[in-house]
């Protein structure tokens, strides 16, 4: 073949891959904006603790919390005001203020959409709308909710691209939407979007894909870059810290080799630019550090994460995978095939694929030594949505794997569309579940019981609670909320027996 003829099959190559990313992702665009509708703007739960962070802040010019712990859901409130509305004791640190133990990373991502929203507040009162500027009206709420939504769907689309760099672009874009719609993200996504999940995910996938995409030969800004990254990473989630393995094991093979060829000057670059990234990491996880001093009065105090009883031998691990009280692979099995995909040797980016089972091997450990392995009240397991674009990877290569198997390319793509399909459809069901309380929200659920109710409850109740959702969204969260005050009352009960 000639030369021309080679440059010719080349920019032909290019120019289709390209065709495929642009309609890849719009395809993954479109999915967004037709499930935006889901979105609900209610504060509550853990989601209270991070959007104080962002509330009291800028409308108080403050950490002083009271008002949004008397602002939150009743399930919330009733173990932590006393019948006079007052704050008990126990809600406050050694310094005076609230022992908020959430972390400020959220807040830091959602601030231009909160401020974006104030401003607007602002400008609308002026022109004569009575809208309140305090942070708990709507208009915050939905932008911030939104936010949240945003920054899944970016995250996404990051493990999107980190996969296809390894994997043809449609098993790529399948993992994709396999993981979106059959893991746990959609409830931190759209249902409970205080939490600070979703923004999990997007720093990971950020992480990720800015490190692969580095990783050749890294210049010194992209280190420093970097260290921005990893600083919001555990700013947002303090267990997102294991994900610091990959770039330490990366560096450590590589002083390792400048040392075996006696390159001095190599091995002074190296040490150089790791200076930089972690002076560049502790800077940008000052917001923590500075946060914990003001209402803990230390930088490295924790509040009650570090006087809880962690056992460190990981004796939850069983629990954590398999359980029916929200174990990761029992709840969401798809995500059991995602990471066996890291683990077949049939498909290229061996070496990535190593660092990423290493990664998510030291995070299941971490969870697994966690008291309260199993989130309290959690759809699955949720701490596991950090790992969302590790799924995403591991779910393409083995499908890729996978698609060897059939006739052609086109019987491979439509049969694992279907089989994705199911898994989605049957999440979906047991969000459902879950979200109504046809399965209790916390501790052990009955099999038989959910099975049940996947067949026979959920196709014909579905529609009618939807509809109430879309048209009467208040009402349905307040008697959700009160079955939700109930159910935690009876298992109080039981576990006092």
């Amino acid at each position: 073949m000639s030369t021309v003829s080679r440059v010719f099959d080349s920019s032909e190559r290019n120019g289709v891959a390209f065709v495929f990313l642009r309609s890849h992702l719009f395809i993954l665009l479109l999915v967004f904006v037709g499930t935006l509708p889901l979105i609900n703007p209610l504060v509550h739960g853990d989601g209270v603790g991070y959007y104080a962070y962002l509330r009291a802040p800028v409308i108080q010019h403050n950490l002083r919390f009271e008002e949004d712990w008397r602002r939150a859901n009743p399930g919330f409130r009733e173990a932590k005001l006393s019948p006079d509305n007052q704050l008990t004791a126990d809600q406050y640190a050694s310094t005076g203020y609230i022992g908020n133990l959430f972390t400020p990373g959220p807040a830091i991502l959602w601030s231009p959409f909160f401020l974006l929203a104030h401003a607007a507040v602002l400008t609308a009162n002026l022109l004569g709308a009575h809208i309140s500027a305090d942070g708990f009206s709507l208009p915050y709420r939905m932008m911030v909710a939104f936010g949240t939504s945003f920054y899944g769907f970016c995250g996404l689309l990051l493990s999107y691209l980190f996969a296809r760099k390894y994997v043809e672009s449609s098993y790529a874009l399948l993992a994709t939407l396999g993981i979106w719609g059959a893991s746990s993200l959609p409830v931190y996504m759209y249902f409970n979007p205080f939490w600070s999940h979703a923004h999990s995910a997007f720093m990971v996938a950020l992480f990720l894909w800015y490190w692969d995409r580095t990783q050749s030969n890294r210049t010194l800004s992209q280190w420093i870059l970097l260290g921005v990254i990893s600083g919001l990473l555990v700013d947002v989630y303090f267990v997102n810290g294991v994900f610091l393995l990959i770039p330490l094991i990366e560096s450590i093979l590589g002083f390792a080799k400048d040392l075996r060829s006696k390159d001095g000057a190599a091995f002074l670059r190296r040490f150089s630019v790791n200076v930089a990234f972690l002076v560049t990491f502790v800077a940008f996880l000052l917001p923590t550090l500075i946060t914990r001093r003001i209402i803990f009065g230390g930088m490295f105090r924790f509040g009650s994460y570090a006087e809880l009883p962690w056992n460190w031998h990981a004796p939850f691990w069983r629990s954590v995978l398999f359980s029916s009280d929200h174990g990761m692979l029992s709840w969401t099995p798809l995500l059991g095939f995602a990471l066996l995909g890291l683990l077949l040797p049939f498909t290229k980016g061996n070496l990535v694929r190593v660092y990423l089972a290493v990664a998510a091997a030291a995070f299941c450990y971490v969870i697994s030594s966690y008291p309260y392995w199993d989130g309290l009240s959690s759809y699955g397991n949720r701490f596991f949505i950090s790992l969302t674009p590790v799924f995403v990877f591991g779910l393409a290569h083995l499908l890729e794997g996978l698609g060897v198997l059939f006739p052609t390319y086109r019987i491979a793509f439509a049969a694992q569309r279907f089989a994705l399909s199911l898994f989605v459809l049957w999440n979906l069901g047991f969000i459902f579940q879950w979200g109504t309380h046809m399965v209790p929200a916390r501790g052990k659920i009955s099999w038989g019981a959910m099975v049940h109710n996947q067949v026979t409850k959920v196709p014909q109740e579905m529609a009618r609670s939807l509809d109430s959702y879309f048209t009467h969204r208040g009402e349905l969260m307040q008697h959700l909320e009160q079955e939700d005050i109930e159910q935690r009352k009876q298992l109080e009960i039981r576990q006092g027996e």
